[in-house]
C-alpha cells in the first residue's frame, strides 16, 4: 500500500468512491467527471469561508435588509399610535368643548337673572328717587333713568370740569 489507500480501497480521510472497481474506461471517465464535481464543489466551499471580505458584506446587506425592515414596522407603529392618540385628543377636545358650552350657557343665564334683579331694583329705586324729586326736575331724571350711560358720560365730564376748576384757581393763587 504505497498510496493513501485504506485496506477496504477507500482514500484515507476521504467520502469518495472505492478507487478500484471501474470496470471500463466509460465508468473511469464517469468517476473522475464525479469526483471532479466534488472537488470543485469542496473548493467553492472553503473559497467562500476564506473570503472575509465576502462575507462580511453579505452579513451586512443582511443587516441593511433587517434594519430596514424594522424601520418600516417602527414606521408603521408609530403612525398608528399617533392616529390612536389624535383620536382620543379629539374626543378629549370635544367632551371639554361640550362641558364649557354647558358652563358658559349656565353663566349666561344666571347673568341674566342678575341683570333682571339689578334692573328691577334699579327702576324701584329710580321711581323712588323720582317720587322725591322736585316736579321740575323730573323729566330729566326720567331722561336719566332711560340713559344712563349718557348720565355717566355727563357725570364724568362735570367731574372733569370740578377737577380742572381747581388745578386752574390753585394756579392762579400761586399754589403750584
Amino acid at each position: 500500500m504505497t498510496d493513501a489507500t485504506s485496506g477496504d480501497g477507500t482514500r484515507a480521510g476521504s467520502t469518495a468512491q472505492p478507487v478500484g472497481g471501474a470496470k471500463g474506461p466509460d465508468e473511469l471517465r464517469q468517476q473522475i467527471e464525479q469526483t471532479r464535481s466534488q472537488l470543485g464543489d469542496t473548493v467553492e466551499e472553503l473559497a467562500g469561508k476564506a473570503d472575509v471580505k465576502g462575507r462580511a458584506k453579505a452579513r451586512a446587506a443582511d443587516l441593511r435588509d433587517k434594519a430596514g425592515a424594522m424601520t418600516v414596522q417602527l414606521r408603521s407603529s408609530a403612525a398608528h399610535a399617533g392616529h390612536a392618540v389624535q383620536g382620543r385628543a379629539s374626543r378629549t377636545g370635544h367632551a371639554v368643548q361640550d362641558k364649557a358650552g354647558q358652563a358658559g350657557h349656565a353663566v349666561q343665564d344666571k347673568a341674566g337673572q342678575a341683570g333682571h334683579t339689578v334692573q328691577d331694583k334699579a327702576g324701584r329705586a329710580g321711581h323712588t328717587v323720582e317720587q322725591h324729586v322736585p316736579q321740575r326736575a323730573r323729566g330729566a331724571v326720567r331722561s336719566g333713568l332711560g340713559h344712563p350711560r349718557a348720565v355717566l358720560v355727563a357725570g364724568a365730564a362735570a367731574g372733569a370740569l370740578v377737577v380742572s376748576a381747581g388745578v386752574l384757581r390753585r394756579r392762579h393763587r400761586g399754589h403750584c
